[in-house]
């Protein structure tokens, strides 16, 4: 496929949805500092929204993939925006219930949201990775058109923690989930908007082999399409878990004075990296390998983490950040070591797009399911997730970070050992 034969049309509305999936998914990771508002709260109760959101790709990773294989990817798409509808809809409602009378019920509705929207996300990446990698050419070209969706999928996660920074303001026992209900409104309004686009936008549909279990069996003979979906699995707790746990220590390390408005404006810096990174892989996916973007950003990681880890928390670096209702520029004082955690969002950047690619190349007519499988694993997210807090609960936040240590030393493997097609 080359650069007069591209479909831009469908390009640019698979990009779109990659903003739309960051958008709705990093709602999550700031809602966890109102949840611990509710009452007395643990580290790993407070991801409750993660769990919900995550957990729902291990049941719906497979079918989904399925359900490209049988109605293709407009129509399943179309499914996945109106199953995220009525998610966000099920959170907002959670915030008209009273959690000082039923906080079991709250949680309970807030938690069957975010399963819902979990669904969609899903669906919805089951949707735009393989489509923007066939719409690419695959190989590189197709790496290459991920990492430039991944950069409005970054931008889209910087809005959020902007916003619900803003939103949220100063963390207290009167924070309620309320709070956040300019948010889901405007998760809600990018549905909506989304599914009349695509409604009206014509997709050209890949072929695709017939709906039939037996697929699964096929993809799952590839040897490094599995050591890849375990790639995926343990990339999560790096994306996911560094800037969720540093944002978790800037608002409850009460001696660095740092409010939820300020700690959201950092975080953001994250996911700004992020982006400049995947504008940085777009530009040169064409040229550079995926195994040599995962060998060199996996083991900058471990650099970079490690040194946050223990680093000295008496010497600080100046973050910015832009408080957007005043349109300015603000400096906030962090330790250095939080500053090396941020530089992660650089690394991080293109491990999506890179372990995607590795892991289907040479699948065939197992690219479609191989989607819905590779989805499946998003779900560790939660699980890493969870082991993190559990970690934090024991000991204290910066050494939870071994489990971003543990994460970034297996994709090292998977980009030198694991990545290679042996069938």
């Amino acid at each position: 496929m080359n650069q007069q034969t591209k479909p831009w049309g469908a390009i640019i509305v698979m990009i779109a949805l990659f903003a739309m999936i960051a958008f709705v998914t990093n709602l999550c990771s700031p809602m966890a500092n109102i949840i611990k508002a509710q009452g007395e709260i643990s580290e790993v109760l407070a991801q409750i929204g993660n769990y919900g959101n995550f957990v729902a790709y291990l049941l719906m990773g497979i079918p989904a993939g399925m359900l490209i294989s049988k109605v293709g990817y407009k129509k399943t798409a179309l499914i996945g925006l109106t199953v995220g509808i009525v998610g966000i809809l099920v959170q907002w409602s959670s915030s008209l219930l009273n959690a000082q009378e039923n906080l079991g019920l709250v949680f309970g509705v807030y938690l069957l949201g975010a399963f819902i929207t979990g669904f969609c996300m899903c669906i919805l990446n089951c949707v735009v990775n393989p489509m923007l990698n066939l719409l690419g050419g695959g190989g590189n070209a197709g790496n290459q058109l991920i990492q430039t969706g991944g950069v409005f999928n970054s931008l889209a996660a910087v809005a959020v923690y902007i916003i619900m920074g803003a939103l949220i303001g100063e963390v207290t026992s009167e924070t309620k989930i309320a709070d956040a209900t300019p948010a889901l409104m405007i998760a809600l309004a990018i549905f909506v908007v989304a599914f009349i686009t695509i409604l009206f936008t014509k997709i050209d549909e890949p072929e695709q082999a017939p709906v039939d279990m037996s697929l699964v069996k096929g993809a799952l003979k590839y040897r490094h399409f599995v050591l890849g979906i375990i790639g995926i699995f343990v990339y999560m707790g790096i994306e996911v878990g560094t800037p969720t746990y540093v944002n978790m220590y800037l608002v409850n390390t009460p001696e660095l004075g740092i409010n939820a408005a300020t700690a959201g404006l950092i975080v953001a810096v994250y996911w700004a990296l992020m982006m400049v990174g995947r504008f940085v892989g777009a530009s040169i996916g064409s040229k550079v390998s995926s195994r040599a973007m995962i060998t060199t950003v996996s083991s900058a990681t471990l650099v970079l983490v490690l040194f946050g880890m223990f680093a000295p928390t008496d010497v600080t670096v100046s973050v910015p950040g832009i408080d957007w209702a005043n349109l300015s520029v603000i400096w906030a004082q962090v330790p250095v070591g939080i500053f090396a955690f941020l530089l992660v969002g650089l690394c991080s950047s293109v491990m999506w797009g890179g372990i995607f690619n590795m892991a289907v190349e040479g699948l065939g007519k197992y690219t479609a399911v191989a989607s819905g499988i590779f989805m499946t694993m998003v779900f560790g997210c939660a699980v890493m997730l969870a082991i993190q807090a559990q970690v934090a609960e024991m000991t204290d936040y910066m050494t939870s970070y071994w489990v971003v240590v543990f994460c970034a030393v297996y994709l090292l493997f998977y980009a030198l050992v694991g990545s290679k097609v042996k069938k």
